[in-house]
């Protein structure tokens, strides 16, 4: 595979409850190694149904706000169509919907582009499934 394309595959657990995980991190040692100083894209996708990325501030309450907003809008209760697993597991099936499996953030000089506050999140509220997988994409 070129150098100016370069992917790795996070694996992340969730647990039991529903979680808001900072992935800024991982993505800024991704790009020390893929990026090398260089301008591109980093690409962020969660392979999953149940399961998104969203690029939010985080450590002040808005990630749990986000999951507060989630429980809101998508009710964990017996509404849904979808049924299979824990009670009001169909909602987590239209999550995507709201919440998108993948981001597409610049990078310059090798390092992500965020604004001051902003962090890269994997948000999971399936309580079925504890281990997600992440890719990571870097193309120059």
């Amino acid at each position: 595979m070129s150098d100016a394309f370069t992917t790795r595959v996070l694996n992340v657990t969730t647990g039991s409850s529903e979680q808001v995980v900072d992935l800024t991190r991982d993505c800024e040692s991704f790009l020390g190694e893929a990026a090398q100083g260089r301008d591109g894209l980093l690409n962020i996708f969660v392979p999953h149904a149940t399961a998104g990325v969203a690029v939010i501030e985080t450590g002040a309450g808005s990630d749990d706000d986000l999951l507060a907003t989630l429980h809101t809008l998508l009710p964990a209760d017996d509404r849904w169509q979808h049924r299979h697993g824990t009670p009001g597991h169909g909602r987590d099936h239209v999550l995507p919907a709201i919440v998108p499996p993948h981001a597409t953030l610049p990078v310059v000089a090798g390092r992500l582009e965020l604004g001051t506050w902003q962090s890269v999140c994997l948000v999971d509220t399936n309580k079925d499934n504890p281990r997600r997988q992440v890719r990571l994409s870097f193309l120059a």
